[in-house]
């Protein structure tokens, strides 16, 4: 990841989202992108994106912080339901070359499993109840030692509930599905009550 006076940036052509410039990188605001967030407040986690890495990109929406992402790695899956949204996103993908945009149900991964492979990271921002069993369904996609980051927001599981035990319960559904949860970060001041999860998908099964 690239800093600048503590400031969060990406290299690549700028104006997706009227975006400020910083000595020619995009400044990646934590306000708008929680990914962005996640960085600012916990550099220590090592969230590195890499030229060589792919990922998918569940709840892409408008892609702002796609772009962002994109700035770094091979390529982007990226992947939205919403029609309007989904036109901003075109738009970004023309942009960016390595952006695939995919209008799907991230629900419903059998409808994109023949434009995937398997990726180095799953990143799902989507704001729906059943986000952690999303995220499960497409862990399918992960390739073995991958991560998974789900941008957990508590309020749209249950809004009646603690944020902190929506998000235990998370972890240890994530943890039945066969992951190692590393961290749950939460996303003050940037994004109250959300949290990212930042999982590990085991190596090959043993015998």
């Amino acid at each position: 990841m690239i800093w600048i006076d503590g400031t969060l940036v990406s290299e690549g052509e700028s104006g997706v989202y009227g975006e400020r410039v910083v000595q020619g990188y995009r400044v990646w605001d934590p306000y708008r992108s929680k990914f962005a967030a996640l960085a600012t407040r916990y550099r220590e986690r090592n969230l590195d994106l890499t030229g060589d890495q792919k990922v998918l990109y569940l709840g892409a929406a408008n892609g702002t912080t796609v772009s962002h992402v994109a700035d770094y790695v091979e390529v982007v899956y990226a992947v939205e339901f919403a029609p309007h949204p989904m036109q901003d996103l075109v738009m970004v993908a023309r942009r960016r070359k390595n952006v695939i945009p995919i209008m799907a149900d991230a629900g419903r991964p059998e409808q994109y499993a023949p434009l995937l492979e398997q990726v180095d990271l799953l990143y799902q921002d989507v704001a729906q109840p059943t986000q952690v069993s999303i995220a499960i369904a497409n862990l399918i996609f992960l390739r073995p030692g991958g991560r998974l980051i789900l941008m957990l927001k508590s309020r749209s599981v249950d809004v009646s509930r603690d944020p902190k035990e929506v998000a235990a319960e998370a972890a240890a559904a994530l943890t039945a599905a066969g992951l190692v949860v590393e961290s749950i970060d939460w996303l003050a001041p940037y994004h109250p009550d959300h949290a990212a999860l930042i999982c590990r998908k085991g190596t090959e099964e043993k015998d």
